[in-house]
């Protein structure tokens, strides 16, 4: 397993709050979908209202 850092942004009040976190995935695409599910499972958003902006390995 690779660290990834993910950084995007989300949904919040009409506005937009950013994010860069670290997660532990096989590959790029894996790291997508944990962030999907933290993010949205934390904040209580939608897929459609998070926006990722870059994945690269930490």
């Amino acid at each position: 397993m690779s660290t990834y850092t993910v950084s995007g942004r989300f949904q919040s009040r009409g506005d937009f709050q950013p994010f860069t976190k670290d997660v532990e995935a096989e590959n790029e695409d894996l790291a997508r979908e944990r962030i999907y599910t933290t993010v949205g499972s934390q904040h209580n958003r939608k897929r459609t209202q998070i926006e990722i902006e870059e994945v690269s390995a930490a």
